[in-house]
């Protein structure tokens, strides 16, 4: 596949045909624990199920940004909002993971009436469900947005149902202080990747950062390597149920990442993603295979030593184009307390003056509006916006881009067994497998 001559033809590659249809980290819809969490208020939400309009200056917002500096952008766009319409927003910060764990839940209760989410399947398994609003009649008001946002943003019936804000690639991300005393090159094929982890083992830096405590960040190697070694179509279609987990294209993949598990951080399934960030931000870690977001765990004076590369080519033939680039934004209840004034809101946040403040605040995202002022952008977000932009495919993660009850309840446990225990791939997968038939046949 050739690469895309625009954003727009790029943008057009991140809802697979082959997924049309109903996507990021776990949503363990019915889980045990799940009422209980609800029951402490940890995302109860502050809408009703009245869907009465109401002309009191306010709206909540459901918000899975939990981190420092994203908490603070956020911050910042409600507080642009704020001025821009003389409306308060309330906003409901929950721990990530608690947020993605209990979503299903807090959206059948009385969420708030804007709430972060996901573009892709995800987005869509709740718009088929009758569990967000139509926003159509927003995006009659938006600008900046190309039709492969659109499609992006768009359900099963043709509606849209999500304002999207920012994207961002996962990619091996090192800093360059590190590698330029080490005398490292980037490495552009997984013989060179292991020729180089062995090199840094050496000089006493544990080589590739990890980890799974909150069972979503290890998705992000399984889908590398898949994209790498079978290819993106496979990929896709494996995740969208058409192809069998038991084949040896799979096992290939687990047999390849247990080869590589011993270069990784070791106890991974204790840590999590932002100690595991820490590790490379305090130089005790060579790489670490993540989002852009990683550099929220680096201060303002460290982002410059920041940098990246694509995950190194396996297979010739497939070549490593194919990435992982997310795309978040909001969407609204299906009867919030003020739908007047959320639709105002997702009109802000999908606008450009959302979109610069964003740029102004945040070195670890790319703004979704194309209208906004990317003069803005450090080096490695201009570095990212191009990577994106050369990408001949573009997966939206594991778990976006396949049901989210599989995702939880299959994958996350099935990944963090092959972190224990990489020697029974059959088994794995056998089970894998048998699970998969029976949620993708309900």
């Amino acid at each position: 596949m050739s690469r895309p001559r625009s954003q727009a033809e790029y943008l057009a590659r991140l809802v697979p045909p082959s997924v049309a249809g109903i996507n990021r980290r776990s949503l363990l819809a019915g889980a045990a624990g799940t009422g209980a969490l609800l029951g402490t208020g940890l995302l109860a939400g502050c809408g009703d199920d009245s869907g009465s309009g109401s002309d009191s200056k306010n709206v909540s917002v459901g918000s899975n940004q939990s981190d420092p500096k994203p908490k603070d952008v956020t911050a910042k766009v409600m507080d642009g909002f704020k001025t821009s319409s003389g409306i308060e927003t309330a906003i409901n910060t929950v721990d990530h993971n608690t947020y993605q764990e209990n979503i299903n839940n807090y959206l059948q209760g009385k969420p708030d009436d804007v709430f972060m989410w996901f573009a892709g399947y995800r987005m869509r398994f709740f718009a088929a469900k009758g569990l967000a609003s139509d926003i159509s009649d927003v995006w009659g008001k938006l600008s900046g947005f190309s039709d492969a946002f659109k499609k992006a943003s768009t359900g099963d019936d043709g509606k849209q149902y999500f304002v999207p804000s920012s994207y961002y690639p996962w990619a091996m991300f090192y800093r360059k202080s590190v590698w330029k005393q080490y005398g490292y090159q980037v490495p552009t094929t997984l013989d060179q990747l292991t020729a180089l982890s062995a090199q840094m083992k050496r000089d006493g830096l544990t080589p590739i950062a990890f980890a799974d405590k909150d069972g979503w960040p290890a998705m992000g190697t399984f889908d590398i390597l898949n994209l790498r070694i079978n290819g993106y179509q496979f990929h896709i279609d494996l995740m969208a149920g058409k192809e069998a987990w038991t084949s040896d294209k799979v096992k290939k993949v687990f047999d390849t990442w247990a080869g590589l598990l011993p270069l990784h951080q070791p106890d991974s399934l204790g840590r999590t993603w932002q100690e595991a960030a820490q590790s490379l931000q305090q130089k005790k870690s060579g790489m670490y295979l993540l989002g852009l977001f990683v550099g929220q765990q680096f201060s303002n004076e460290e982002q410059d030593d920041l940098d990246f590369f694509t995950f190194p080519e396996i297979d010739p033939s497939i070549g490593a184009k194919a990435l992982d680039a997310p795309i978040d934004g909001y969407m609204m209840a299906r009867k919030p307390k003020n739908k007047a004034n959320a639709e105002k809101l997702l009109e802000y946040v999908g606008g450009k003056a959302a979109a610069d403040i964003t740029i102004k605040n945040d070195p670890a995202t790319l703004v979704a509006n194309t209208g906004a002022d990317v003069s803005g952008y450090t080096a490695l977000q201009k570095k990212a916006a191009e990577l994106v932009g050369s990408a001949t495919e573009i997966a939206q993660f594991l778990d976006r881009d396949t049901r989210p009850d599989f995702a939880s309840t299959v994958m996350i446990p099935a990944i963090q067994q092959f972190i224990k225990n990489p020697k029974d791939i059959d088994g794995l997968t056998s089970s894998i497998e048998s699970q998969k038939k029976s949620i993708f046949t309900d």
